[in-house]
């Protein structure tokens, strides 16, 4: 049986001096996390296949420097808004909030400065939870977005090989919200290929097609007969390369779908037919992004020492949907005084014999 617990390790300093922490979870079952204290980064996750042989499923760098000079969001919080805002604007309340635009005209993932750059507080859980509690506070104005933003994220590994991702945030002035955590995944192992022969389902009946700014244009599509229709799970492959005007537009799959239910249920499910392994997504949110690592380019070298090229991983991000702030059709991302921002996801890493 693996020894589990909580290892706590110096990993470097930024270029302004603030040291960075690596927090590894292992659970008794051999399952092991680790963690940075740089945006809330799932550095790694050490996955046992149906042989029980370990493998890091989660795309990432092997050292501090990586993560600071490159930018494809491996493993973070994605915030304080996940994934785009059209033009980099919203209206609130009667006033028009401008925020920092980062890809085509739009924002992305909070702006230049989204919440993947700095520094958290970090602590283990003193609660008996195998956990890291990491803390940041927002000022009013970051990257244009109004009000100060207190925010605690919360991992905790169970022995159910269960990772449980806590969201809460409070505001004083009124404002948007959107907190992922923007992990690929291959349960081949990273560095091993491409994601083509994962077998996907997702919890959705329809989807938000988008215009080529990847905005969603507010309908909301079946997707029965598309190559969207990952309801009864499919090979991710089948489709990626279609001639369908959606896939076109986003080099692949780059898109949210609507969930069906509310409250804590599954939102997908991801297995590897070689290995066997398996990751069970759980989410109260009421969309995911299924984004399946169109821009990977062969630039980035992966802790295996392999170039990570276009869909040799994909990312699951639970999440409100993209420009919500500007679509009165989708669900509210607005936050107030008084009121708190909750989230909860769960990754589940299992085994098919």
């Amino acid at each position: 049986m693996a020894v589990s617990g909580i290892e706590r390790i110096e990993f470097g300093l930024t270029p302004s001096g603030e040291a960075v922490e690596r927090f590894v979870l292992t659970n008794q079952t051999g399952l092991k996390v680790a963690l940075l204290s740089l945006g809330c980064i799932i550095q790694s996750v050490d996955a046992p296949d149906r042989d029980g042989a370990l493998a890091n499923v989660a795309l990432g760098f092997r050292n501090l420097d990586d993560y600071i000079t490159n930018l494809p969001f491996f493993g973070c919080i994605a915030g304080r808004y996940a994934n785009r805002i059209a033009g980099g604007q919203f209206q609130l309340d009667g006033h028009t909030h401008q925020l920092v635009c980062n890809e085509r005209g739009n924002t992305l993932h909070g702006g230049k400065q989204g919440f993947n750059r700095f520094v958290w507080e970090a602590a283990p859980l003193d609660d008996g939870r195998r956990g890291v509690a990491f803390h940041r506070v927002s000022p009013d104005g970051e990257e244009g977005f109004p009000g100060t933003l207190d925010t605690t994220v919360t991992y905790e590994l169970t022995d159910r090989n269960e990772l449980i991702i806590d969201y809460v945030a409070t505001t004083d002035k009124p404002t948007v919200v959107n907190l992922t955590n923007h992990s690929y995944f291959n349960l081949n192992g990273e560095g091993s290929g491409s994601i083509e022969g994962h077998r996907l389902l997702i919890e959705a009946e329809a989807y938000t097609p988008v215009d080529d700014t990847l905005i969603p244009t507010g309908e909301r599509r079946p997707v029965a007969g598309t190559p969207f229709d990952f309801r009864f799970g499919k090979l991710v492959g089948q489709g990626l390369r279609s001639d369908d005007e959606q896939i076109r537009l986003a080099t692949g799959f780059d898109h949210n779908f609507i969930l069906n239910g509310t409250g804590l249920r599954r939102a997908a499910m991801l297995t590897h037919p070689g290995s066997g392994r398996s990751m069970t997504v759980q989410t109260t949110k009421p969309g995911v992004q299924f984004y399946s690592g169109n821009f990977l380019n062969g630039a980035l070298y992966g802790p295996s020492g392999r170039a990570y090229r276009q869909s040799d991983g994909l990312a699951l991000e639970t999440q409100f949907f993209p420009n919500s702030p500007n679509e009165s059709r989708f669900p509210s991302s607005v936050l107030r005084p008084g009121d708190h921002y909750r989230h909860q996801t769960i990754l589940t890493f299992g085994v098919e014999k």
